[in-house]
């Protein structure tokens, strides 16, 4: 589940000199021996300074990124724009995305090409991994409300199209976690938040059609695919499921067309004995793999 952002300190690889994590003490054989191994490794060690001095001198040259379309945020020569509506669509519920920071900075993601599909106030992104009434007042008053839902699979989840039936109220907001399945995890049972909305779930024959990135099961479907089906039910129009999936049709097919494979879930690979992996010792990963194999929901 291919989810306003929290602060982020970037981490910067350290680089390291040959030799630098050695001990600096003499060998004390060696020395003992009368050996020129300390008087090597100390001209060594003075030349890879040296050498080391001069690298730091060397002008560091930015790495140059491809423009990128505004609307679509794809490299302007492989832009998706041509497949999307013209216009924003037009819809009364109010989506919102919570984002794992990972997601963010990924080629394929596919939140972008939602949000170029949908009018900027009725669709919202926000970015982190941890959210507070402190931290975020508008998304604390959103989670609040008696209307809003929030899709996560599991046990006390309903089905979206039998809730809407029954419920007195009509849901207009809906609120959708983007990243991994583990990624997604952590956020719901991390953020109190998330259980204060109704939770759902979508129960659709449909089949993931972004196959250029694995997923864990063939019944998980992307953030954009999720959004596109719940979307259609809210809205009682299958036109906007239609419109939704197109740039994402058009995108897999463009990386099919260079090179790109496509990815099997984890659950066919297993069934069909061609996990290239062999199977865990541990035995919780151990009971997952099980469960895939029998597809069983976990």
């Amino acid at each position: 589940m291919e989810l306003q952002k929290e602060a982020r300190t970037p981490r910067d690889p350290v680089a390291r000199l040959p030799g630098a994590s050695r001990s600096q003490k003499p060998d004390e054989e060696e020395r003992r021996e009368g050996g020129s191994a300390p008087a090597a490794t100390a001209l060594d060690a003075e030349a890879d300074g040296a050498s080391a001095d001069g690298l730091w001198e060397l002008p560091v040259e930015p790495a140059e990124r491809r423009p990128e379309c505004s609307r679509c945020s794809r490299p302007q020569k492989v832009c998706l724009c041509p497949f999307l509506p013209v216009h924003p669509l037009h819809i009364s519920t109010h989506l919102y995305i919570i984002q794992h920071p990972a997601e963010e900075n990924k080629v394929l993601r596919t939140v972008p090409l939602l949000v170029a599909c949908l009018p900027q106030d009725k669709c919202k992104v926000k970015i982190g991994r941890r959210f507070s009434e402190e931290r975020d007042p508008e998304l604390s008053t959103v989670c609040r409300k008696s209307d809003t839902l929030i899709l996560y699979p599991g046990a006390e989840a309903a089905n979206l199209e039998e809730f809407i039936l029954d419920s007195p109220i009509y849901p207009s907001t809906i609120i959708i976690i983007d990243g991994t399945w583990s990624q997604a995890k952590d956020i719901f049972y991390k953020n109190s938040l998330f259980r204060l909305p109704k939770q759902v779930q979508l129960k659709t024959s449909i089949s993931s059609q972004y196959v250029i990135r694995a997923q864990p099961t063939n019944r998980c479907l992307s953030t954009l695919e999720c959004a596109a089906v719940a979307l259609s039910i809210l809205e009682k129009n299958n036109y906007i499921q239609e419109t939704l999936l197109r740039p994402l049709q058009a995108l897999c097919s463009f990386q099919l067309q260079h090179g790109a494979q496509i990815r099997l879930s984890k659950e066919h690979l297993l069934k069909n004995g061609l996990y290239p992996k062999p199977m865990p010792k541990n035995k919780r990963k151990l009971r997952k793999m099980e469960l895939l194999m029998n597809s069983i929901k976990i």
